[in-house]
């Protein structure tokens, strides 16, 4: 019997338990837990208790994506939090790109010792204007193509799974979600790293500034990379980046 038998294959949740600090590895917007699996399975090595939730309506199919809200994803990080918060002393929130704005608006009123974000958007770009009416046109138009990635490890991209296209009513959620992380921000009062490459274009290196200098924790850092895409830790980065993780996890 199949643990997750609508899931992805390789995409699936996952938990490993180790010591009393833990983590919660949140993906990105039409992403997968696989996203996080490297940096899971590193600071597990490390004797770090971690949790990857799934994201609802990631990781199956479109059509579930097209009925879920921000709302919904926010309810996927509590329940990973409550799982994972009686099996912990310390626990810190990690995501990846839409995963960050789900941890830094979690931050604000669960009961994290640290935050991290990687690659984290600030703001959808509004040059476009159908941005204004995208729920209207997410009925005659249900989905958006995806460009080919900026990867610069190219196994990596081969062996990575998300969904082939953004389902538009997900946009609009996601429009929903930026108003609620730049509101969020200035709450923040936990320490915090913010991570991104200069070489992102998905999410280009101006948005790492503008997470960091609106982040309300009088203690917050930053790190640079530069032999990355967007999704830094399955990039030839990634190892500093995991160190740097990993240190940031002990000193918070």
């Amino acid at each position: 019997m199949t643990l997750f038998p609508n899931t992805i294959p390789s995409a699936e949740p996952f938990y490993m338990p180790g010591n009393q600090t833990g983590c919660i590895l949140l993906h990105g917007f039409t992403g997968t837990p696989k996203e996080m699996r490297w940096l899971g399975e590193y600071l597990n090595n490390n004797s770090i208790t971690i949790i990857a939730p799934r994201l609802t309506g990631h990781a199956t199919n479109p059509e579930d994506m097209q009925r879920s809200s921000w709302r919904d994803w926010i309810t996927s990080v509590e329940d990973a939090y409550h799982y994972i918060r009686p099996n912990v002393d310390r626990l810190l929130v990690i995501g990846l790109s839409m995963g960050g704005m789900l941890a830094c608006i979690t931050a604000s009123y669960l009961q994290f010792d640290g935050l991290v974000t990687i690659s984290t958007p600030y703001e959808i770009p509004q040059k476009d204007w159908r941005l204004r009416f995208v729920r209207q046109l997410s009925i005659l138009q249900p989905k958006v193509g995806k460009g080919s990635g900026d990867w610069h490890n190219l196994d990596a991209a081969k062996d990575h799974v998300d969904y082939p296209y953004h389902p538009t009513r997900s946009i609009a959620e996601l429009l929903d979600l930026f108003v609620e992380l730049r509101r969020t921000l200035p709450k923040l009062k936990l320490p915090s790293l913010h991570i991104h490459s200069t070489e992102d274009q998905s999410v280009p290196y101006f948005h790492l500034q503008k997470i960091y200098e609106n982040n309300g924790s009088p203690n917050k850092q930053l790190m640079k990379v530069q032999n990355s895409g967007h999704v830094v830790i399955r990039e030839p980065d990634r190892f500093r980046v995991f160190e740097k993780i990993l240190e940031f996890i002990l000193e918070a």
